[in-house]
């Protein structure tokens, strides 16, 4: 018997109720898809107006410019965070205790993580990784808490490299951003605290899983804990580092993994696809202190190719593969042989 089975819910207040009411309309909800699609198109319009005062043919001399050695060292430490991120499900599957190989959930991962970059997490982080994980015998609630498992082990080390790098080093930020360093030192000791509150939560918890409304939620004990706090900052970590190696030390590399941080948050609040025209944004904003902006927009280019598109490509050809191969064993095969993979 589930623990939502067992009592009876509270009821909600009269006032809650009103306000439920009130939202469900459709004039709100109306109103509600407005708002956003009047905030996306201002971004949309931000971003091609500062498009229309880029020098494109200097930035295309710079790309031109970039070293194949360069290039070559940027795509080895991008593909090495790619397979830094493939591992974070294998945490979940610790803590789901389903019965895939170690390689089977790490190919999963790997085929949904650039899905994720290039089209949001709903198409990546749940959709691919739904698709893949049923066909190989897991069930909704399974699946459901490798996913959450794995967005958090990937919040809980950004949020630690967040605060060493605007506490240690406050990237230069345009005049029109109204933040100073020491707000962003406050706002990384704030993120750093939720990932000291995720490790004091596994270790006073001692394993056992945290119940919210009905859902449970896999806790691990505190060491594992802090392994997913090392691995998700290495991924991040060499993310900055294709970065770093991108602009050939004309930026150190805290501002290479700024440009990452400030990147993914500023991509997340637009609600734009892959943070399209964001991330170069924030990178040109910040490694223009370093370097002309040319320069550091060619930088900022050139790891979107790398590690956006380029991923992006290969996990397109598996995962057609892996539709192709299914079609080909009949379908729903191997659902009922886990212990083949």
């Amino acid at each position: 018997m589930t623990a939502s089975s067992s009592r009876t819910a509270a009821p909600a207040p009269a006032g809650t109720d009103r306000w439920r009411a009130l939202l469900a309309r459709p004039g709100w909800r109306w109103a509600g898809g407005a708002a956003m699609a009047a905030v996306a198109l201002f971004i949309v319009w931000l971003l091609v107006r500062s498009a229309m005062q880029v020098d494109w043919p200097a930035v295309w001399r710079a790309l031109r410019g970039l070293p194949p050695a360069t290039l070559a060292l940027a795509a080895l430490l991008g593909w090495a965070g790619h397979l830094a991120y493939g591992c974070f499900d294998l945490f979940g599957r610790y803590l789901v205790r389903h019965r895939l190989s170690v390689a089977r959930t790490m190919a999963v991962t790997l085929i949904a993580y650039p899905f994720t970059l290039n089209l949001g997490s709903l198409v990546g982080g749940v959709s691919v990784r739904w698709r893949l994980y049923s066909r190989l015998g897991l069930n909704v609630g399974q699946i459901a808490q490798v996913v959450v498992v794995s967005i958090v082990t990937n919040w809980v080390g950004y949020f630690a490299l967040a605060c060493l790098v605007f506490w240690r080093w406050a990237p230069p930020l345009p005049p029109s951003w109204s933040l100073d360093g020491g707000q962003l030192r406050w706002l990384g000791l704030a993120l750093a605290a939720l990932s000291a509150g995720y490790v004091l939560l596994c270790a006073w918890r001692g394993g056992q899983a945290l119940t919210l409304r009905g859902h449970s939620l896999p806790l691990p004990r505190w060491p594992v804990a802090l392994s997913q706090l090392a691995l998700s900052c290495t991924s991040w970590g060499l993310m900055g580092a294709a970065v770093w190696a991108l602009a050939r030390g004309h930026a150190p590399y805290p501002a290479a993994l700024a440009t990452v941080l400030l990147g993914a948050v500023a991509g997340l609040i637009s609600r734009i696809p892959a943070g399209l025209g964001v991330l170069e944004a924030v990178g040109t904003a910040v490694l223009s202190a370093y370097m002309p902006v040319s320069e550091a927009l060619a930088v900022v280019l050139a790891f979107r190719a790398l590690y956006y598109l380029a991923p992006l490509a290969a996990a397109a050809v598996a995962l057609l593969a892996t539709e192709l191969l299914w079609r080909r064993r009949g379908g729903g095969q191997e659902t009922s042989s886990q212990n083949e993979l």
